[in-house]
């Protein structure tokens, strides 16, 4: 094995020259970065918006806790006296989680192709009906239709 050599590599040349060459221009152009004020951001048309609104989303979704509280609710309407164990309600949740999210991707695409800003009752009726197939897709509607007229009877 060859052992580095004192001498000055091309690697020690590339890095000391820039940093000294840095160090001028930045000592007579411009000032001390404590005594500049902060700068702000350039803003661009949509693209600018577009990256601070997915921002915000993703913490809103991290902050979220979960769908677990209502497995064993709904469990309970449907057969007492059983319970789920805990590997069971994570798996559950991560299904929750990313059906929810493939629903609200595909409803989002949907009100995009129609030049709309907003997500309807129909945008997501279309997105179950695409992802969800046949039986589960027909059984998802009907359950979902009767809990917004259930919704709406108690406004």
């Amino acid at each position: 094995m060859a052992e580095p050599s004192s001498d000055n590599s091309e690697e020690g040349l590339l890095t000391e020259e820039p940093c000294s060459s840095l160090m001028e221009i930045s000592e007579f152009s411009k000032p001390e970065p404590c005594d500049d004020e902060p700068r702000k951001e350039k803003k661009t048309a949509k693209g600018c918006r577009r990256r601070r609104r997915r921002r915000r989303h993703s913490c809103r979704m991290n902050n979220f806790a979960s769908f677990a509280t209502y497995f064993p609710r709904v469990l309970r309407q449907v057969h007492t006296g059983l319970s789920l164990s805990h590997e069971t309600l994570n798996i559950m949740d991560s299904f929750v989680k990313d059906m929810f999210e493939r629903i609200a991707e595909e409803a989002g695409r949907l009100t995009r192709s129609c030049k709309r800003c907003t997500i309807m009752s129909e945008d997501i009726q279309t997105a179950v009906r695409l992802l969800l197939p046949g039986e589960i897709g027909k059984y998802a509607m009907y359950e979902a239709t009767k809990s917004v007229i259930r919704y709406n009877s108690r406004r």
